[in-house]
């Protein structure tokens, strides 16, 4: 290669180095500028973590300001020394609070506190009262640190605030029997749908009607006031007069809550006409009646509340029976003996009380506690054409099924579980039926009957729960304060157990489907470390992780290197 060509040769590559710059710039500018009309992210997550659900985009994105319907959240998960669990699950919080600004822009604002930076210990205290008061209880956690154990004190709670109120969030929530690890991954997936349903409850215009069909119960409305507090949060909330009035059309859905009296023909009618028109329906009814149950027992008799045959023609069918649940029933105080000169006390296993631990696959039960079950039912599905159904709550398969008359009695809880005894397998106590239903009274009416000109004989589609437990819906009533517990609280344990949370989960899901409970179908899934293979070969991978980079690095500058002096380097 002759001198003059060698010359060139920089000249040349400077100018092509120029040229390359002066595109990449201009491709970075350009890009910039399409990005300010043009909004996209990509989620190449498998699971899709990062992506927000359409029913939650659209909630933020119809903030206003000028309504006063900005939002900001207070999240006291913070600290500087959270365990690794609690840390994930704060960047959780983070990234979805961050992803709801995208969408909410200005109208969404949130701040972390550290309940503990307070260094006045005075103060400090004082801080936790306060959040004890607005529903914030602080969770102990005992985490190991350089060789000793600390103790924290954990607030896992967001406060939502807009329009002049706020509702607390529990962040941390999980399945009872999960360990730590899957309760806090259960956590994770549910912090899209908690963040957004307080959003929603505070922000809601149009407010959805719901009838409480009371009026076949014997128990008073105390004992359902925390599901009607519940519900009167988010809905419209009507106690129907059943006779009275004329349908139940108006209403979104309708709800018939442990019926104890049987309902009347007029009322079935309507029932069935409001199905038919589409209505959302619910029924927590017994299978049996229990009355009073002592040490020598007493006899469940058959419950009758003419409700048989449409429930069956909807492809549902309530048996006459009680389930014993060998594996998974909660506890109630019982006297096993005397301490000294006075009675022993312990909480032993009580099988007519299911502790309900296997969901069916269904955004109602997903990521759902444990549910506290009373002298539930099995319920059988029989032929209803065109009807899909969905089992919801399921016992353990050890089971024992009790047919009517069942004899009930407080002292079995001090027997043996014989699982001889209990080969039942698993019995199904709620299913969620969707579809078009046919109506009962189909081929029933005359033409000269009044009815007959608004009858409807197939409904639309719609769907209805019907649930064997009329006390899943009840909640109890403190015998020293006489102030109604939560719904689901076991005064044994001291636990409130998933109830409320069931049925605020298929309401949500019968009227509003597309809503914000579709954020309930968001899973992570652990990948935890093969144990075995990362102790045994430990020394392998760290080698394989720390040394290939390296040598990529060197292979990729010797063949550069090649490539530069084949190129630009004469012979």
């Amino acid at each position: 290669m002759t001198k003059s060509r060698l010359a060139q040769c920089p000249i040349k590559l400077m100018k092509n180095k120029f040229v390359i710059t002066l595109l990449i710039i201009s491709g970075i500018v350009l890009l910039n500028i399409a990005a300010s009309f043009i909004f996209f992210r990509l989620d190449l997550t498998e699971e899709k973590r990062y992506s927000l659900s359409d029913a939650t985009q659209s909630l933020l994105e119809n903030l206003s300001t000028k309504d006063s319907t900005d939002v900001f959240v207070k999240v006291y998960l913070d600290g500087d020394e959270l365990p690794g669990g609690f840390e994930r699950l704060k960047r959780a919080v983070t990234e979805t609070l961050e992803e709801f600004k995208v969408y909410g822009g200005t109208n969404v604002n949130y701040k972390f506190i550290n309940p503990n930076a307070e260094g006045d210990t005075k103060k400090r205290e004082e801080f936790y009262v306060e959040l004890a008061k607005k529903g914030m209880n602080p969770t102990r956690v005992v985490d190991t640190k350089n060789g000793r154990q600390i103790e924290n004190i954990i607030f896992p709670y967001a406060l939502v605030s807009a329009g002049g109120r706020e509702v607390p969030v529990l962040l941390l929530k999980g399945t009872q029997g999960k360990t730590a690890e899957e309760k806090l991954n259960q956590s994770y997936e549910n912090v899209e749908y908690e963040l957004a349903t307080a959003i929603r409850k505070l922000t809601l215009k149009e407010r959805k009607k719901i009838g409480l069909l009371a009026e076949f119960t014997k128990l008073k409305p105390l004992n359902f006031s925390d599901v009607i507090a519940s519900l009167q949060e988010r809905y419209d909330l009507f106690i129907i007069d059943a006779k009275n009035s004329p349908t139940f059309q108006g209403l979104d859905a309708l709800i018939l809550p442990k019926p104890d009296f049987p309902v009347d023909d007029s009322t079935k009618y309507k029932i069935d006409q409001f199905v038919m028109s589409g209505g959302r329906a619910l029924f927590f009814i017994d299978g049996l009646k229990v009355d009073s149950v002592g040490l020598e027992g007493n006899f469940a008799q058959p419950l009758e509340l003419n409700m048989t045959d449409l429930l069956f023609k909807y492809g549902i069918r309530i048996n006459s029976n009680i389930i014993k649940d060998g594996a998974s029933c909660a506890m109630i105080p019982l006297v096993i003996g005397d301490l000294g000169d006075k009675p022993n006390i312990q909480p032993v296993p009580y099988r007519y009380f299911p502790l309900i631990n296997n969901f069916g696959k269904s955004l109602i039960t997903n990521n759902l506690d444990l549910i506290f079950g009373r002298y539930v039912a099995s319920i059988d599905t029989v032929r209803a054409d065109g009807i899909n159904k969905i089992p919801l709550l399921m016992t353990s398969p050890y089971t024992k099924v009790l047919n009517a008359p069942a004899f009930v009695t407080f002292n079995d809880a001090r027997a043996e579980t014989d699982q001889a005894e209990y080969q039942g397998g698993i019995k199904t106590i709620a299913y969620l039926l969707e579809g078009k239903f046919q109506s009962l009274y189909k081929n029933r009416l005359l033409p000269n009957d009044p009815k007959f000109a608004d009858f409807k004989s197939e409904s639309l589609p719609t769907k209805i729960i019907v649930c064997s437990d009329g006390d899943l819906i009840v909640n109890e009533v403190s015998q020293k304060t006489g102030n109604p517990l939560p719904l689901g609280y076991d005064k044994t344990t001291q636990h409130t157990f998933g109830n409320k949370d069931f049925v605020m989960n298929a309401i949500d899901y019968l009227i509003d489907e597309n809503g914000v409970i579709r954020a309930r179908g968001k899973e992570i899934k652990l990948r935890p470390l093969d144990k075995l293979r990362s102790r045994d070969e430990r020394t392998y991978w760290q080698i394989l992780n720390l040394g290939l980079p390296v040598v990529v690095v060197f292979i990729f500058g010797f063949i550069l290197q090649l490539w530069r002096k084949r190129t630009y380097i004469a012979d």
